[in-house]
């Protein structure tokens, strides 16, 4: 299903639009979390990423759009090492990672939160936030994660099936907050949601932005991620087609019409 493009955002919290807008030149001036650079991944002989050159700044949030099939998914698994072969240049922090392993790319700080969350049925939600080793120091405590989810300390003795769609993709972001990692990669978060837990998830990624994570969003729910992104990636058929900044968004909705097929 493709996005659908809307003109009015989802809503935000107090204060939320001049922290998703965020400073121009203090972002510019930031360091590079990320530079990718010629980057091509197969999976087995499907060549799906062909050049893709993208760059994420330190506390910025970065949105890839595309319709299903562009590569945007597949992007977030060629950053840590979850595709087959894979070509071209993924600096994280100036280090080379193209050819780390998945969990040596862990160790850079990135985490990644997969569309299927990856929740264990068997052991609770506490058990599940407990599971993922710490990477890196600086990590949320679980005194902080139960205080921006304050839902998941009400079920921290719930097994994972007990746990709603929401609470389990709260989940699935918090065990990344826990093992210190700073640069999230989020995919498709809001997907099924209702919208009531939508805005809980934007205010979450305000938050987090506002504490200094990195975050690079693959969504489908175009209303959802227009008022949280620094910038936009557009990727089709495997490449990057248009780049532009939050400021430039309501320019750059006939193209976005175009590339979205809406």
């Amino acid at each position: 299903m493709t996005p659908t493009l809307v003109a009015s955002p989802t809503a935000l919290p107090p204060g939320g639009a001049e922290l998703a807008r965020g400073g121009p030149s203090q972002r510019s001036m930031s360091p590079e979390l990320l530079k990718i650079e010629d980057l091509h991944a197969w999976y087995g002989e499907s060549h799906i990423l062909h050049g893709v050159n993208l760059t994420v700044h330190e506390g910025e949030v970065v949105t890839l759009l595309g319709r299903n099939g562009a590569g945007r998914t597949t992007t977030l698994r060629a950053i840590v090492g979850l595709t087959g072969r894979r070509k071209g240049s993924i600096k994280i922090t100036d280090i080379e990672a193209i050819h780390l392993a998945p969990h040596k790319i862990a160790r850079l700080g990135v985490g990644y939160c997969p569309e299927e969350r990856g929740i264990f049925a068997s052991l609770s939600a506490a058990e599940n936030l407990m599971l993922p080793p710490t990477i890196a120091a600086g990590g949320m405590s679980v005194e902080e994660i139960y205080d921006m989810f304050p839902n998941l300390k009400e079920r921290s003795s719930s097994p994972g099936t007990r746990l709603s769609g929401g609470e389990q993709q709260m989940l699935a972001v918090a065990r990344i907050l826990r093992t210190g990692a700073r640069l999230l990669l989020l995919d498709e978060i809001s997907e099924g949601l209702a919208p009531v837990i939508v805005q809980k998830l934007a205010e979450m990624i305000l938050a987090l932005k506002a504490k200094g994570y990195t975050i690079v969003l693959v969504e489908q729910n175009f209303r959802f991620a227009a008022p949280l992104a620094d910038r936009f990636y557009v990727m089709e058929h495997g490449t990057i087609v248009k780049q532009f900044a939050q400021a430039e968004l309501t320019q750059n909705m006939g193209m976005l019409q175009e590339y979205l097929g809406v």
